[in-house]
């Protein structure tokens, strides 16, 4: 077991006095108690969007009116002694690949007519119930395909530790946001790694809560179950308050997570227990691909070691392998729903080169073909789970790279962009097959001021026991 540098400070991503230097959580009690109002915070974060999203490119839409009339209703519901929502005057915003009443829906391309969504698609319907305002939506690549958040719709969101570099994808927008002080936290979406790539690429936490816990998409949507929705923050407090809210979205799903028992917050607070952690850097692409950490990397692994160690938990070597039919079957089934998309006649020639490329092979292929690639990650899940059960929770690096240069996978060939992000990000897909909770959490800062973080992966179920860890090693 390697023995690491001790954990260095964390980015300084906490930018302002007053509003913009509190957590999450204070800001929500804060705005509960009404020593701050709904408006207050929204003409906030709006003005801080104003200041920084050119440079940033985080916001595709941002609709100001819209939250400061909805900042107003809020304001009025608490004078009026009305109890205040868990999310009560919390700004945030959704990811450009989800529906908010009245604004448009653009899905990061430049092939879909961008047209106002007539109602909340269900996470951003059970969030403005809970009393957050939404500020606007944030870039994403195109239908949320790839771990860097570049389209041909509006600039390239920017990661805010080097502007240079991408934050990551497909949350890139709104890890950037929150990272940056424009938001406070924010609700992102997690298919292959979607939440947890870009929140190590930007110092944040960032969970991917277990399959079900938030029951959004289904069907055609998401044919291999990867996708749940979770939060970026700054804290894992503030992340187990933003999930406390998400999971009260109405399940409509047969096969889900168990209901949580008792709140997020609470046990993040708390930060209790000590646990037998396995460490591994094996990739289930690495029968394909050449997977090699770059230092950084090795660094951050190294730093979380020391610091779980130093938190009291029992840290050993995993010895784990994976199926070698990962690769081809993961990338089967994960781009299958491209030969769905309902394109107008001229809507081809305006896909990016990555869409357009993965589209074509997506349509080529037989009922049979996906059949047999879903039968082989379902038994990945089984072998993969059945392994795992031996620790409490499987360690890895989240990403084998720091952040990428903006343009960095735009080579304009499918394949050789498809293989660049499994390079990036060789860990985090297949936690997504297998439904099982990871968080990502920042542990290691490099001499350039960026930021690498660590994989936690839990037994099924176990996000409460990942947000106690991740508030152990957090600020």
């Amino acid at each position: 077991m390697p023995n690491g540098p001790a954990v260095p400070p964390r980015p300084g991503t906490l930018p302002g006095e007053g509003i913009g230097a509190l957590s999450a959580l204070a800001l929500r009690d804060a705005l509960a108690r009404g020593e701050v109002s709904a408006r207050e915070a929204t003409e906030y974060f709006l003005g801080r969007i104003e200041a920084l999203n050119p440079e940033l490119g985080s916001f595709i839409t941002v609709t100001a009116d819209t939250a400061l009339a909805e900042a107003r209703q809020a304001d009025d519901a608490l004078a009026a002694g009305r109890p205040p929502g868990i999310l009560h005057g919390m700004p945030l915003a959704h990811k450009d690949l989800t529906d908010v009443a009245g604004v448009p829906t653009t899905m990061g391309s430049a092939a879909v007519p961008p047209v106002p969504a007539g109602a909340d698609g269900p996470l951003p319907a059970v969030l403005r119930a809970a009393g957050a305002i939404s500020l606007g939506k944030t870039q994403v690549p195109e239908f949320g395909l790839s771990s860097y958040s570049e389209n041909l719709v509006a600039p390239p969101a920017r990661n805010p530790l080097d502007p240079a570099l991408s934050p990551g994808g497909s949350s890139g927008g709104s890890a950037a946001a929150v990272a940056a002080g424009m938001l406070p936290f924010a609700p992102g979406t997690d298919g292959g790694g979607s939440v947890r790539i870009p929140a190590a690429a930007t110092g944040l936490v960032g969970l991917k809560p277990n399959r079900g816990r938030v029951p959004s998409g289904g069907g055609q949507r998401d044919l291999g179950q990867f996708v749940v929705a979770g939060p970026l923050a700054r804290t894992a407090a503030d992340a187990a308050l933003l999930l406390d809210a998400m999971v009260a979205e109405p399940n409509h799903h047969a096969t889900s997570a168990p209901p949580a028992a008792g709140s997020f917050l609470q046990a993040a607070l708390r930060a209790e227990g000590r646990f037998r952690i396995g460490v591994s850097t094996r990739s289930p692409f690495e029968s394909r691909l050449d997977i090699a950490l770059d230092p950084a990397a090795v660094l951050a692994l190294e730093a979380g070691i020391v610091a779980l160690t130093g938190a009291g938990h029992e840290v050993s070597e995993a010895d784990v392998h994976y199926d070698e039919r990962y690769p081809e079957a993961f990338e089967l089934v994960w781009t299958a729903p491209l030969a769905n998309i309902p394109l107008p006649p001229e809507g081809e020639q305006h896909l990016t080169p990555l869409t357009a490329g993965m589209r074509r092979r997506s349509l080529q292929r037989s009922a049979a073909d996906l059949a047999g690639a879903i039968d082989v990650l379902r038994g990945f899940e089984e072998e993969t789970i059945s392994q795992f059960a031996a620790w409490d929770m499987i360690l890895t690096p989240t990403v084998a790279m720091t952040p990428r240069p903006i343009g960095w996978y735009w080579s304009g060939d499918a394949a050789e962009d498809y293989a660049l992000q499994c390079q990036y990000s060789p860990f985090t897909s297949m936690v997504n097959v297998c439904g099982l909770p990871a968080v990502t959490i920042p542990v290691y800062v490099t001499a350039e001021g960026l930021s690498m973080g660590v994989q936690l992966i839990g037994q099924p179920g176990a996000e409460a026991d990942l947000l106690t860890v991740a508030a152990q090693l957090g600020p």
